[in-house]
């Protein structure tokens, strides 16, 4: 039966591999492990990945078990790295599917060694080293107890070593980087005089990637430049004040709609809920059903604009669970069912999820990444 969406999403293809030539421009010779986490940041993990099936990717990064195992389903046979914890109970599949794990509990640790050992099958982790993030990671002083507990068991294998910057995008000043990245190295001068000799460094995300060479060592983990945004203004500011040119990254994405409703409005009339808008003269309002269930932002309530016929058309009243409203007064020829772009350029104009961003109050990360997974995602 045929299906007419009313809200889709369309990944540009091209412009995935525009990015992909830069991010391998950058990392040189070293392995690139893709970050697909969170439904490849809201832009389908299915489509992502099947995409980078045809790429010089050597790596995958997922989240969870659930993420790995897609995946897998979708074809990919390479390595595949969870950058996520994954329970104790379900430490069976880093077997099942052949997922290299990060590691900084010694539970998991010895639960893998005992389960390595039961399989009669080698294990590759990643440790994760805490340098001042204070999320994941093993704190400097309890490397030695942690890998004594590693050196029991003799199918584990220690492969990777990384971390996690806290501060490289949100500033220009990258001192505390710079300090973290020191905390990193003496971890591995102390891990190697242990007797380990990972295959792996790996600390460089997008922002790291695009501004510091010393952050690759063999892995870099570019993330949200790979779908063609910078990781903040201070990044994009850092590396064009170092002579960088200004059009190494594309976005991929672009969100759209359909008008299901043509009305007009009184002068004085309110329009949605709470009343928060009123007209102060005759207008005409599209409707469209799109809305905060679907991940557009209820904070974009009479602050955001969408572009229909190449014209940009201001929100009006509260974004409701599944519609809002725009004022399309002033674009002509606007008719029941035509196109609507949320996110992405249409023609001159073009909404960036950096500028959707700035209205909701938040970061370009969470604008792609919340969009819903029941939307439909188109290859174009």
């Amino acid at each position: 039966m045929r299906h007419t969406p009313l809200t889709w999403i369309e990944i540009d293809v091209a412009a995935l591999g525009h990015n992909l030539a830069t991010i391998r421009k950058l990392a040189g010779n070293r392995l690139i492990a893709a970050a697909v986490k969170a439904n490849a940041y809201g832009h389908g993990l299915r489509e992502i990945v099947t995409l980078l099936l045809k790429e010089r990717v050597d790596y995958l990064a997922v989240n969870s078990v659930e993420e790995a195992r897609m995946a897998r389903a979708c074809g990919w046979t390479k390595n595949l790295l969870c950058v996520g914890y994954i329970p104790l109970g379900d430490l069976d599949a880093v077997f099942e599917a052949n997922i290299e794990p990060t590691v900084y509990n010694r539970e998991t640790i010895s639960r893998l060694g005992w389960l390595a050992s039961k399989y009669q099958k080698a294990a590759s982790i990643h440790l994760k080293i805490e340098t001042g993030t204070n999320r994941q990671g093993i704190e400097p002083g309890k490397i030695e107890r942690i890998l004594a507990a590693a050196k029991k068991y003799p199918f584990l294998h220690l492969k990777g070593l990384s971390t996690h910057f806290a501060n490289i995008e949100d500033t220009t000043d990258h001192s505390y980087a710079s300090f973290q990245l020191r905390q990193f190295k003496a971890a591995v001068r102390q891990i190697r005089r242990l007797g380990f000799k990972p295959d792996y460094r790996h600390t460089a995300c997008s922002a790291a990637l695009l501004l510091f060479e010393e952050t690759k060592f063999e892995l870099v983990r570019p993330g949200i430049a790979l779908y063609g945004l910078w990781p903040s203004k201070e990044t994009y500011l850092s590396y064009r004040l170092r002579g960088g040119s200004n059009d190494i990254l594309t976005p991929i994405l672009k969100w759209k709609t359909r008008v299901i409703q043509i009305k007009e409005v009184p002068p004085d009339a309110f329009i949605g809920y709470g009343c928060t808008y009123r007209t102060t003269s005759k207008t005409k309002l599209a409707v469209l059903p799109v809305g905060y269930y679907d991940g557009y932002d209820r904070s974009l309530s009479n602050l955001a604009h969408v572009i229909i016929n190449g014209k940009r058309a201001p929100l009006r009243g509260r974004v409701c669970m599944n519609l809002i409203m725009v004022d399309i007064t002033d674009i002509k020829g606007v008719k029941l069912e035509d196109s609507v772009t949320l996110l992405g350029r249409d023609g001159a104009e073009q909404i960036s999820a950096d500028q959707m961003a700035t209205w909701a109050g938040t970061v370009n990360y969470e604008i792609i990444s919340r969009l819903s997974t029941q939307i439909p995602r188109f290859v174009v």
